[in-house]
């Protein structure tokens, strides 16, 4: 089976230069954990909840005022829509991400997540298995 089959085609993106405050509206509109950074439609980031906390919000920035670019991460993984879903979780796995851009002719076209995998019956396996690798519990120092 094919990205294309499982993958969400209606993508919402934003742009480097909006504010990290717009982003997390975004987020809180369309209710998701990360939204792809796109300058046009090619995908440059990715942006999500942990980077507005931890990046943004936990390092006193002012979320009206700081643009995208300084938080996001750069150079994200992407996936093609005719990637195998066994190879799209295997590097979501090895990559420790839970969201996969999917891009075509550099154009952002989908967004393929840990839940799109999951559902799908004989990949529930390799969805568990990822997860486990992405959300590898650590200690906090204190």
């Amino acid at each position: 089976m094919k990205i294309k089959d499982i993958m969400t085609k209606t993508v919402a993106s934003i742009n480097p230069d909006d504010s990290v405050e717009r982003a997390a509206q975004l987020m809180k509109e369309y209710d998701i954990g990360s939204v792809p950074v796109c300058n046009g439609e090619e995908v440059i980031g990715i942006l999500t909840d942990r980077d507005v906390t931890l990046r943004s919000a936990a390092e006193g920035h002012n979320v009206n005022t700081e643009k995208v670019r300084s938080v996001m991460s750069s150079n994200p993984v992407l996936g093609t829509p005719d990637m195998d879903i066994h190879d799209a979780a295997r590097i979501m796995s090895e990559r420790q991400i839970r969201r996969l851009p999917i891009v075509e002719n550099n154009k952002l076209v989908g967004v393929v997540s840990l839940g799109d995998l999951a559902v799908e019956p004989h990949l529930s396996n390799e969805a568990e298995g990822a997860l486990t690798d992405i959300s590898e519990p650590c200690s906090p120092t204190l």
